[in-house]
C-alpha cells in the first residue's frame, strides 16, 4: 500500500505544514489544503504512517461539512482529490472547542488520579470509566505548539477570542456535537467526544480544518459499549493511542507502530467512512497516489505538469535567463526564475534540493553560471532531477576561456552543458519525458525533417 507522506511543488506557495496537513496559496482567498497518511499521537508525528488515511480524514471530513453547513457556514470550496480540498482563506482563531459526552481518553485519566477540573470545568465525583456525561462538556485547549488546557474567562480576558465570537463558538460547538450524535447513532456509533476549529472569513465566524473525523474525535460502536462501557470497541485513533501507552519503554513513547497495529487502523479508519457515509472509499491501487493528484491539479487548472527551474549565478544573467524562459513559454510548463550563488549563498542549494526532490511533477534545472561555474555542479551533486549548464558568454573568446569549468565536473555529479539557449530549453523539456511533450517533439521532429527535404529538393532543382 502506497503512503503518501508530503506534497513539494515548486508551483504552489506552502503556507504551512503541520502534524497532519498541509496548505498552499492559491490566491488571497483560497488555499489549497492537503491531507498527508501521517498520524500524530501526544503532539508528536509517529515514524509510521497510515495507508488511505489522508484520504479518509479527508473524505470524512467533507461529509460531515456538507451534513452541517445548515448549522453553520464552513470553508469548504470543492473536494478536487480524495487528498486534497479547496478551502477559503480564513483567519484562524487559536483555540480547539472540545467536546465531551463522555468520561474517557486524557479526561479519564487525569480524572481516575483525583482531577476534577478541566479546562476550568467542574466534575462530579462517583464517575466511572467511559461513563456518559449528565451533559456534553466544553473543555477547550489552546492551537499551540504544545496544547494546552485554557478556560473560558482566560480565552475572553487574554484576547483569544472577541466575546461575541467566543459566545457563538460555544453555542455552535455544542449544536455540532448534537447533530453529529444524532446522526451517527443512527449508524450504530456513538459520539464520544470531538474538537471544533473556527476561523474569521471578513469577521463572520465559519467552520474550519476538519470535523468528526477519527482524528479529531472518538467512536464506539453502540451495541459494544451498551455490553461492555469500559472495554467499548472504537474506531478511531484512541486504538493507536492506547498501544503505544502499552508499549512505553522507560517512560517514552514509540515513535514506530507495528504492522499489525497500521493494518488494524487502517481497517477501523476504513470501516469508519463506510459506516457514516454507506459506501466504500473510491481509491484506486492501480494508480500512484502523485500521479493522480498531479492530475487533478492540472485538471483544475491549479498546476502544469512539469517545471524548468531556470538557476542563475548573479542578477546580471537575467538576460540570459529571460531568453531560455522565452523559448519555454509556448510548451506550457511552469517555468521559475531564481538567483543562487553556489559561493556566496551555496546553503539556499540545500533549501532547493528539498523541494526540487520530492516534487510532484517532473523537473528539470538549466543553471546559468559563467566564469568558474561551480554553481551547476553543486545543483547536480544535490539534486535527483536532471541538471543542465547552459553559460551566458559574452563572445567566442569568453566560451574558449570558461568553457571548460561547465564542461569538466566533479564525480558523481551529472550536468550536462549545452551552450546554445534554444537548444538548452529544448534538452530540458525533453528530460521531463512528459508524454505529452513527447509526441509534440515527434511532430516537430517530423516537419523538421520535411523542410530538410524540401530544402535538399530544391537545392537538386537548382
Amino acid at each position: 500500500m502506497e503512503i503518501f507522506n508530503k506534497l513539494d511543488t515548486p508551483q504552489l506557495k506552502k503556507l504551512h505544514s503541520g502534524k497532519v496537513r498541509e496548505s498552499f496559496r492559491l490566491d488571497d482567498n483560497k488555499r489549497l489544503i492537503a491531507v498527508t497518511d501521517r498520524i500524530s499521537s501526544f503532539d508528536s508525528v509517529l515514524d509510521t504512517s497510515i495507508p488511505y488515511k489522508g484520504a479518509v480524514l479527508n473524505s470524512i471530513s467533507n461529509y460531515w461539512f456538507k451534513e452541517t453547513k445548515h448549522i453553520i457556514e464552513n470553508h469548504i470550496i470543492e473536494q478536487i482529490d480524495p487528498n486534497l480540498t479547496i478551502v477559503k482563506e480564513a483567519e484562524p482563531i487559536r483555540i480547539e472547542m472540545i467536546v465531551r459526552g463522555y468520561i474517557t481518553g486524557s479526561m479519564w485519566r487525569k480524572y481516575e488520579q483525583g482531577g476534577r477540573e478541566i479546562s476550568g470545568v467542574k466534575l462530579p465525583h462517583g464517575l466511572s470509566k467511559n461513563d456518559k456525561l449528565p451533559e456534553p462538556l466544553l473543555t477547550p485547549t489552546t492551537k499551540e505548539e504544545s496544547d494546552r488546557e485554557i478556560t473560558r474567562d482566560e480565552i475572553l480576558s487574554d484576547g483569544w477570542a472577541k466575546k461575541e465570537h467566543y459566545e457563538r463558538m460555544e453555542n455552535k460547538a455544542l449544536e455540532l456535537f448534537e447533530f453529529g450524535s444524532s446522526l451517527a447513532e443512527e449508524k450504530g456509533l456513538i459520539l464520544v467526544d470531538t474538537k471544533y476549529e473556527f476561523g474569521l472569513v471578513n469577521d463572520k465566524l465559519i467552520l474550519i480544518d476538519e470535523i468528526h473525523t477519527p482524528d479529531s474525535s472518538r467512536y464506539w460502536w453502540k451495541e459494544d459499549y451498551y455490553e461492555d462501557p469500559a472495554n467499548a470497541s472504537s474506531l478511531d485513533k484512541e486504538y493507536v493511542r492506547q498501544w503505544l501507552l502499552s508499549h512505553k519503554y522507560k517512560k517514552e513513547i514509540p515513535k514506530k507502530l507495528s504492522q499489525k497495529v497500521v493494518e488494524e487502523t487502517v481497517n477501523r479508519y476504513l470501516e469508519l467512512y463506510q459506516t457514516l457515509t454507506g459506501r466504500k472509499l473510491k481509491i484506486s491501487d492501480d494508480c500512484r497516489i502523485h500521479d493522480r493528484m498531479l492530475f487533478n491539479l492540472k485538471n483544475k487548472g491549479l498546476m502544469q505538469d512539469g517545471y524548468v527551474a531556470i538557476i542563475m549565478g548573479s542578477e546580471k544573467d537575467i538576460e540570459h535567463c529571460e531568453k531560455l524562459s522565452s523559448f519555454l513559454d509556448k510548451y506550457d510548463v511552469f517555468t521559475q526564475l531564481r538567483v543562487v550563488s553556489a559561493h556566496k549563498n551555496g546553503e539556499r542549494i540545500k533549501e532547493i534540493a528539498s523541494e526540487y526532490n520530492n516534487s510532484l511533477e517532473p523537473g528539470a534545472v538549466i543553471a546559468v553560471a559563467g566564469r568558474s561555474n561551480g554553481l551547476g555542479g553543486a545543483l547536480a551533486a544535490n539534486l535527483n532531477i536532471p541538471v543542465i549548464n547552459c553559460p551566458p558568454f559574452k563572445n567566442k573568446i569568453d566560451m574558449v576561456t570558461n568553457i571548460n569549468s561547465s564542461l569538466m565536473m566533479p564525480s558523481n555529479t551529472p550536468a550536462l552543458t549545452v551552450v546554445h539557449p534554444q537548444n538548452a530549453s529544448i534538452a530540458a523539456l525533453r528530460s521531463l519525458n512528459i508524454p505529452r511533450l513527447r509526441k509534440r517533439t515527434s511532430c516537430e521532429i517530423k516537419e523538421l525533417k520535411q523542410e530538410l527535404l524540401k530544402a535538399d529538393e530544391k537545392m537538386k532543382e537548382r
